[in-house]
């Protein structure tokens, strides 16, 4: 049996219906900043109880925006050292410093104390990111922080659509986040990103920023220094038809959850990164972390060459202090990041991932790891 690493899921009756959306798009000639965008904003947001949504270009675009809109210009953002790169990037696009802090080894994401142990009277915010889906249960401790020293929170949830901690959405905790549609998301429209808020103003700023900066769409009047970043309506249409799945796609990715931590918690070796109390991850990915001695890219390649199953990317396999392109903003080693970075898999979770395909990836990662342990 082969298992993909990912796997991107349209059934028959989606892909007619974004078709004959896609058609009447092309009829109508309004290909961006439609009223399908509007509807996927609308859908988006109330799918996650915030009251405004701003979709863009790419979830990069989205968190550049809201950067950019808190201030940071000239001045240091915190963000966790295992991150993707576009956490940092929209960090320098939006004319700020990036300054790398550790993570708590359990959730994989900043703590009260790995933020403090960053925060300068330069720090001009707090950029959160739920990493895998899971949102950290010290969320309310890293908000109050930031509230004391008066910086925003901002959340890179471009893992954590429909994720949730103590009953409270994704993107309700920061004055806005930053949602990716990338392919592999639990909800794709192909390429895209989206800004939720409980701020009008960020709202406001949102929609200016991403339509180069002008002051209403049909006007040659630019009044803050934006870009091309808006979602196309075709874009728009995809995601909320996928929109529709996406309550669906979460049971099944928890019900494979569970079975994944039920077999490895038993089993010895990889241990998963369990949630947390009050936690509800969408598991966009699901991490398991080896114990010290086992080489990864071994593990990875046994699963793979002798039993088809290949895994997912890392979060992430290299820390963005340690990325050639940030090295000039590394100031101290992260042992817990960097630890993490190097031992942690990602087995294969799909939306529509079958039992079978669950059994199987269970069976060899005990067989690789038995190999791996001299067992």
């Amino acid at each position: 049996m082969e298992v993909p690493a990912a796997r991107v899921v349209f059934p028959e009756e989606d892909r007619a219906e974004i078709a004959a959306a896609i058609m009447d798009i092309l009829a109508s000639g309004a290909l961006t900043l439609g009223r399908y965008t509007e509807r996927f904003e609308t859908a988006f947001g109330a799918a996650h109880a915030a009251p405004h949504a701003v979709a863009t270009a790419s979830g990069t675009a989205a968190l550049d925006i809201i950067l950019r809109t808190a201030g940071v210009t000239g001045r240091n953002v915190i963000v966790p050292a295992n991150t993707f790169f576009a956490t940092a990037a929209a960090v320098l696009q939006a004319g700020g410093t990036p300054v790398f802090a550790d993570v708590d080894a359990a959730t994989f994401a900043l703590s009260r104390a790995t933020v403090a142990a960053a925060l300068t009277p330069a720090t001009a915010a707090v950029v959160l990111v739920h990493v895998g889906g899971l949102i950290t249960p010290e969320v309310d401790e890293i908000r109050q922080l930031c509230g004391e020293q008066g910086i925003p929170l901002i959340e890179d949830a471009a893992h954590a659509h429909g994720s949730s901690y103590d009953g409270r959405f994704a993107g309700s905790f920061g004055l806005a986040a930053a949602f990716s549609f990338y392919p592999t998301k639990v909800v794709t429209s192909g390429e895209g990103g989206m800004v939720l808020t409980t701020s009008a103003h960020v709202r406001d700023e949102a929609r200016i920023y991403r339509d180069q900066g002008k002051g209403a769409f049909m006007a040659n009047h630019h009044v803050r220094l934006g870009s091309a970043m808006r979602m196309s309506e075709l874009h728009a249409v995809t995601g909320l038809v996928h929109m529709g799945r996406m309550n669906a796609a979460i049971a099944r990715r928890r019900s494979v959850a569970a079975s994944y931590t039920g077999q490895l918690t038993q089993a010895g070796g990889p241990q998963p990164l369990t949630e947390p109390p009050g936690c509800r991850s969408n598991y966009y990915k699901y991490i398991a972390v080896l114990p010290p001695g086992i080489d990864r890219a071994r593990f990875k390649r046994e699963l793979a060459e002798r039993h088809g199953v290949r895994l997912s990317g890392e979060v992430y396999d290299v820390p963005l202090h340690m990325q050639p392109v940030f090295t000039q903003y590394a100031v101290a080693p992260l042992p817990v990041a960097e630890d993490m970075c190097t031992r942690h898999v990602c087995l294969p979770v799909h939306s529509d991932m079958r039992d079978d395909e669950v059994d199987h990836v269970l069976a060899a990662v005990s067989r690789a790891y038995s190999s791996f342990a001299g067992v």
